[in-house]
């Protein structure tokens, strides 16, 4: 049992990673398609009751946001994973403006969650914790959690 937290900007990539990485595995849980915290709270609580991995598919900016899934998480036995999704402001803004019109991020948004944004550490009740960048190839790079500034 595994619940996935991911951490970053809105156009660092973490949707078209859980795509590609995690969706013939766990359970997509992400406020944009939920519309509601009360109909995300119900989610989580089902994945967390039936065993069934999820990933929170959400900027997850602050350890105060993170730390209602991983207690939620770690009260049902779940092996809790962070990926941090590192990313310059200018590079979310130029990905958010290839969205389609109506799935586009005011930069406001944008520039809100990154004053917010706190690094995310194993402290907080992670057990394996990763960076993940977009490469020049506009591939992803996975590599293992080290505790420094990067």
């Amino acid at each position: 049992m595994e619940a996935v937290i991911f951490v970053g900007l809105q156009g660092a990539g973490k949707s078209t990673f859980y795509k590609g990485r995690f969706f013939a595995t766990h359970v997509r849980i992400n406020l944009d398609m939920l519309k509601t915290r009360h109909r995300e709270r119900r989610l989580v609580r089902a994945c967390a009751e039936t065993g069934q991995p999820f990933v929170v598919d959400n900027t997850n900016p602050s350890r105060g946001e993170r730390a209602v899934y991983i207690r939620a998480a770690k009260d049902a036995g779940f092996r809790v994973v962070g990926y941090y999704f590192q990313s310059r402001v200018e590079d979310c803004k130029r990905r958010n403006d290839q969205r389609p019109p109506g799935e586009q991020v005011p930069l406001k948004g944008i520039l809100g969650t990154a004053g917010r944004m706190e690094l995310p550490s194993r402290d907080e009740g992670f057990d394996e914790m990763f960076y993940v960048r977009i490469d020049e190839a506009s591939g992803f790079v996975t590599e293992g959690w080290a505790d420094e500034v990067r």
